[in-house]
């Protein structure tokens, strides 16, 4: 593929225009799914039709299923809870001090920058320029020292 045309590609498309499941596929899936589902909806009250009984022993283990479900997912939701209370608890009482301690350090370095850049790089700098000022004066009136002495 050249460059121009792979330019010319939007960002989320892909290369090839070939869909990852063809629509085909996706037709008779739907198909069979109503088809399973007209099934067992039929099996359902042809069962209820027939052996009553047994669909009311079924419908109470379901009803019986449900209820431990919900007592299992009653637990889960408390742990969870639990486990928020102690993340906020964490991020207040840990998280939160290493960070004011952290913004406290960052304040302090900037200060240590601003003193050191005025009272050090500053005069250092400035006498550096005046010495190489100086040695391009002497330079300008008395020639290159190097030049100068001879061997």
């Amino acid at each position: 593929m050249s460059a121009e045309n792979s330019a010319s590609l939007p960002v989320n498309q892909p290369a090839n225009d070939k869909p990852l499941i063809k629509k085909s596929y996706v037709i008779i899936g739907v198909i069979v799914a109503l088809i399973l589902a007209g099934l067992f909806i039929w099996g359902v009250v042809y069962a209820a039709q027939n052996l009553p009984t047994q669909i009311e022993t079924a419908r109470d283990i379901f009803i019986i299923a449900l209820a431990l479900e919900s007592c299992v997912f009653g637990v889960i939701i408390l742990l969870l809870l639990i486990l928020v209370i102690r993340l906020v608890n964490m991020l207040e009482f840990e998280i939160k001090p290493i960070l004011e301690k952290t913004n406290e350090t960052l304040g302090t370095v900037r200060g240590t920058t601003a003193f050191m850049s005025q009272n050090v790089v500053q005069p250092v700098t400035r006498a550096s320029s005046y010495l190489a000022g100086f040695r391009r004066g002497m330079q300008a009136l008395f020639g290159d020292p190097k030049k100068n002495l001879r061997d």
